[in-house]
């Protein structure tokens, strides 16, 4: 399976978010915002993730190996439920300190600057969320999805440190301008509590497939395929075991024949398979189908 064009999305998303990420720790330490050097840190830790990604989709580009017979389709979950995990724990640790800061009285930010830096943040994080995310639609690529889905989490955090940022300038000088120290400590508890179930969703995806659990679209489509061609056949009954693995798709059917069928030559299973297979559109690397029939149901 070629996957070059994945990869090549995968090192234009690595090298734009080192660059988003190392600019916010600094311009997040130059202005005292915690929040700021939250999402620069943020950034990094999707650097990280998204190497791991582009190393995947290398390895999915191969067929297998000896040790990996049926390829590294597996390894895609894997790397989306460790992502999820790690951004997760980001997030929970980001509110922790949130509180510490709003317990211990705050402290000085230039929010006018940071508010400007929110703006950059904002649209660059939109930008490429789209961007990702439209290819990963055309390419059917978790990883591409993944990546996708954390950009939208840096879109979304700038433009709440915009917002934040914003009515802190507007506080200044008024009767409430003792609130000011405690805005960045709450924008980055409310941005923190607020992407935590992105992470979290991302993670029980992945952990489904880990898992081995059963696709719900998937085994309804094979059920109502198998259903159909039971009924035009006049075979007996059938069994199916589905499982999804990133981008792959495994589906085991079992057909129960009477125990006096004829099949003639070996050509006519092979039509019933090839039916099968395009009904369900189970062409490419991606689908494994395997289709075999029995007369004892026993083997089902």
């Amino acid at each position: 399976m070629d996957t070059t064009r994945e990869q090549g999305l995968l090192k234009l998303s690595i090298g734009v978010t080192l660059v988003v990420g190392l600019a916010g720790i600094g311009s997040g330490l130059v202005i005292g915002s915690q929040a700021i050097v939250f999402e620069g840190m943020y950034s990094l830790v999707d650097v990280v993730l998204t190497v791991a990604s582009l190393m995947v989709s290398r390895l999915v580009a191969h067929e297998g190996s000896k040790r990996f017979q049926y390829g590294y389709w597996h390894l895609e979950p894997l790397v989306e439920a460790f992502g999820g995990a790690i951004l997760a724990l980001a997030c929970i640790y980001a509110a922790v300190n949130a509180v510490d800061g709003l317990l211990t009285g705050g402290h000085e930010v230039a929010y006018g600057f940071g508010a400007f830096w929110a703006v950059v943040l904002c649209v660059v994080g939109m930008v490429m969320w789209a961007y990702m995310g439209r290819h990963a639609r055309a390419l059917e690529s978790g990883l591409l999805a993944l990546d996708s889905r954390s950009w939208l989490v840096t879109g979304l955090l700038s433009l709440a440190l915009l917002i934040g940022f914003g009515i802190a300038v507007a506080l200044e000088g008024g009767q409430y301008e003792a609130w000011v120290p405690y805005v960045d400590s709450l924008v980055l508890l409310c941005i923190a509590v607020a992407m935590l179930p992105v992470p979290l969703m991302a993670t029980w995806g992945a952990m489904r497939e880990v898992l081995q659990l059963a696709p719900d679209e998937l085994d309804r489509q094979v059920q109502s395929v198998m259903d159909a061609v039971i009924a035009e056949k006049g075979f007996l009954d059938y069994s199916s075991h589905v499982v999804k693995m990133g981008r792959a798709r495994f589906v085991e059917i079992h057909i129960l024949v009477p125990p006096d069928f004829v099949f003639g030559t070996i050509a006519y299973p092979d039509s019933i398979r090839d039916d099968i297979a395009r009904r369900l559109d189970a062409h490419g690397p991606q689908f494994w189908l395997t289709v075999d029939f029995t007369a004892d149901r026993s083997w089902m």
